[in-house]
């Protein structure tokens, strides 16, 4: 496999069973603001720039079960000070994501799941060119064959050949239906996510191990993006 810049990294995933009498588990799940923000709580402090990226930070909250209570995945290529989370916010486990990222090997059989935000960016005219001349774009949501047709080409371009898809609305994150009264609403209830699952084969896995360590598509601080994977 060819390294990449991150491929000395210690990848760490973390599970956290939230506990849904908590409080704070309450208002995360009714605001993706407020969670990245708890998320991000897992990272170091005083990275610069762009910490979630240099702490390596993708998340996903997969859904309560008849048997499990909502759950948070948190990776990371820093460990996670799970310390900093809120008190009784819910049980952790963490494990090593090395052998996972040492066993990518061409022509090998793996379950996935992403939850994404399925979106093509497009250009927004400009009201005046000569006082407006700032590019401006907008997202544009996909669903349907629409979303397959992208987590498609994301999946190629990741190093995967499907196999099998299947596609479920996320109910966390759904758009909003109200017109915001602030122009400085959070980027996150733009987004809509949309959970693949299913089987492929690897064909490239070095831009399989890229795309495990940086994620796939955009709205990564609200819990898009990360892909997980594990043997047939």
């Amino acid at each position: 496999m060819t390294p990449t810049d991150q491929s000395t990294a210690a990848v760490t995933l973390t599970r956290i069973r939230l506990n849904r009498r908590s409080p704070h588990v309450r208002r995360d799940l009714n605001r993706p603001d407020s969670l990245h923000k708890t998320v991000m709580l897992l990272a170091p402090d005083h990275l610069g720039e762009h910490p979630r990226q240099k702490a390596g930070l993708l998340f996903r909250l997969e859904e309560a079960t008849r048997n499990t209570p909502p759950t948070l995945l948190v990776q990371t290529h820093t460990p996670p000070d799970l310390t900093r989370l809120p008190a009784a916010y819910g049980t952790t486990e963490t494990r090593d994501l090395t052998p996972l990222l040492q066993a990518l090997t061409a022509g090998r059989h793996v379950r996935y799941r992403i939850t994404a935000n399925a979106s093509v960016r497009r250009r927004v005219p400009d009201g005046d060119p000569f006082f407006d001349t700032k590019p401006r774009h907008h997202d544009i949501p996909l669903y349907g064959d629409d979303a397959l047709g992208w987590w498609q080409r994301k999946s190629t371009e990741a190093g995967l050949t499907l196999n099998s898809t299947g596609t479920t609305p996320a109910s966390f994150h759904r758009p909003v239906t109200k017109k915001s009264h602030s122009d400085q609403a959070p980027e996150a209830f733009r987004h809509v996510l949309t959970r693949f699952d299913g089987h492929a084969t690897i064909t490239d896995p070095a831009q399989l191990h890229h795309a495990l360590l940086t994620g796939i598509g955009r709205g990564k601080p609200y819990g898009a993006g990360l892909l997980s994977l594990a043997p047939a």
